[in-house]
């Protein structure tokens, strides 16, 4: 918990919820150890989804389906998500969930590993999700930019990992050393690429939003 948990817990509290599907799919998840997004970070997601109004979204990170069939539904109508997964068991209960919400349509699972996937995509997306393996992030990035379109909206979810990012590699345990560097290596970039406008927010387990520069508005 990177915030009080006290202050998270009245914040959620306040949470009107989601739909009746949604909250099942939610406590199913729960219930089987499936990782899917906080509810704080569900309260930010409906709320860009209202801001920015997305026509063209892209995830990457499918899980079981949950955070795209809540983009999806609270996105504009006509808008389209683009979904990418490569483990293999959750597939099926993605597509399951996508089809009994009627949501078959409007969001098109890709599978497989995201790493092939991304460079072989040519559409332009005004909204991008990044909720996959953390230590992926860095290596997403340059299709990632390829694919955003100025002006669009890059939110990369779980990247101050419970806090640890800001520990010393050798406060780390060994094993989660390769991802803590890359994690500070994608928030480096982040922040100073030119072409983004990054604010790193400690909600949830820490979000990052970037802005794509639009040339068109004269933004520098």
């Amino acid at each position: 918990m990177i915030t009080d948990e006290r202050m998270v817990s009245f914040i959620n509290s306040l949470d009107p919820g989601n739909p009746d599907y949604l909250n099942e799919l939610e406590a199913y998840a729960r219930a089987t150890d499936v990782p899917i997004i906080r509810t704080e970070m569900q309260s930010l997601l409906r709320f860009l989804m209202k801001m920015k109004q997305p026509g063209e979204i892209l995830e990457v990170g499918t899980a079981i389906g949950f955070s795209a069939l809540l983009m999806s539904e609270y996105a504009p109508e006509g808008c389209h998500i683009t979904t990418i997964e490569k483990y293999e068991k959750r597939i099926p209960l993605a597509r399951k969930n996508f089809k009994e919400a009627g949501k078959e349509d409007s969001i098109t699972l890709l599978e497989g590993d995201a790493l092939e996937i991304l460079p072989d995509l040519n559409k332009q997306y005004d909204f991008i999700f990044m909720d996959a393996a953390k230590g992926q992030y860095i290596h997403f990035l340059p299709d990632i930019m390829r694919l955003l379109k100025p002006g669009g909206l890059l939110v990369s979810d779980n990247v101050l990992q419970d806090g640890d990012v800001l520990e010393s590699r050798f406060a780390v345990t060994r094993r989660n050393r390769t991802i803590h560097a890359r994690m500070r290596d994608y928030l480096y970039t982040l922040k100073h690429t030119e072409e983004l406008t990054t604010a790193i927010i400690p909600l949830g387990d820490g979000v990052a939003l970037s802005v794509k520069q639009n040339p068109e508005l004269g933004e520098h």
